[in-house]
């Protein structure tokens, strides 16, 4: 899972054909070639306006290019778009823009209306982002903790695994336990003669 851009651009809502204006830009383009690196960061300032000028005022979208989505949200003319590879998941990938949406909005308040041409002042914020939302979770506290319910769900199974790796078998638990009555330890051996229910376990 990767992030390879984030940017920030003006959408100006009227149709006369006016190019996006990119407010931000930050890349990590290590993962290629160092002579394709050039290239590939003026492919993803093409794509970028691209993709920020098509996408209505309010509205989010996804539009798959090769191996990456390219994720935009326009926020009433502040458009944000992001670059990530195919195994980011969409839900942290929206909460990565809206989050640098926010930030760009706190610190800039709404100054960028009035700006007509390109930026490259670099913003600390947006290269911070790009480095600490590598991992999804960062953005998406839900998967962060469907991550930690996986990782305690694992530890159960090779708990259960390893108790039975001791050769403790359940028929021998049941008869030994003292919080089963002699009602429920009948049952168990019922059902586990009737149905095989229980050979499972």
């Amino acid at each position: 899972m990767k992030i390879t851009a984030l940017l920030v651009l003006k959408c100006d809502a009227r149709s006369d054909g006016s190019e996006p204006v990119i407010l931000a830009n930050a890349t990590d383009v290590s993962h290629f070639g160092y002579f394709q690196r050039v290239t590939v960061k003026q492919f993803i300032v093409f794509v970028g306006r691209t993709v920020a000028k098509r996408t209505p005022p309010d509205q989010r979208q996804s539009v798959q290019h090769e191996e990456y989505k390219v994720h935009s949200y326009n926020r009433n003319g502040l458009c944000v778009v992001g670059f990530m590879d195919d195994h980011y998941p969409v839900r942290s990938a929206f909460s990565v823009l809206n989050k640098v949406i926010d930030e760009y909005q706190k610190c800039f308040g709404d100054s960028w209306r009035t700006i007509q041409a390109d930026s490259t002042q670099p913003w600390p914020y947006l290269n911070e982002a790009l480095t600490k939302f590598q991992d999804p979770a960062e953005a998406d506290k839900l998967l962060k903790i469907q991550r930690e319910l996986d990782e305690t769900k694992i530890i159960l199974h090779k708990t259960i695994d390893s108790v039975l790796e001791r050769g403790v078998k359940l028929d021998s638990l049941v008869e030994k336990s003292s919080d089963l009555s002699a009602a429920s330890q009948m049952f168990y051996k019922q059902a586990k003669k009737t149905n095989q229910c229980c050979t499972i376990l």
